[in-house]
């Protein structure tokens, strides 16, 4: 029997950049998971300042900027642990990754 290295193995991780179109526009969301990831943490950094409290309008204009699916990017964001949100959605903060249940803020919950 002959050993096959994994294909996630022998392929390079490819920088996001690669999944925006000149223009700045997402071309589209990932279906591969680590690849969302990556993609989901580099909106992350990019679109939401570390410790504010954004609404879900503010978080909705600042998704389609990028892209106009903003509602399943949200929701990726979220469940994600990348956002966190209140229990009754009035409020968004970016978070470090600790996967807190559902996305709720615990301090704002």
């Amino acid at each position: 029997m002959t050993s096959h290295p994994s294909p996630s193995a022998s392929r390079a991780p490819r920088p996001v950049a690669d999944l925006f179109s000149a223009d700045g526009r997402l071309k589209a969301i990932p279906r591969r998971p680590a690849r969302r990831e990556d993609l989901l943490a580099h909106l992350t950094e990019t679109l939401f300042e570390d410790g504010r409290d954004y609404r879900e309008p503010e978080v909705n204009q600042a998704l389609l900027t990028v892209h106009e699916d903003f509602s399943a990017l949200r929701r990726y964001l979220v469940i994600g642990g990348f956002l966190a949100r209140t229990k009754d959605g009035s409020a968004y903060r970016r978070q470090r990754r600790t996967g807190s249940p559902e996305g709720a803020i615990p301090a704002l919950a």
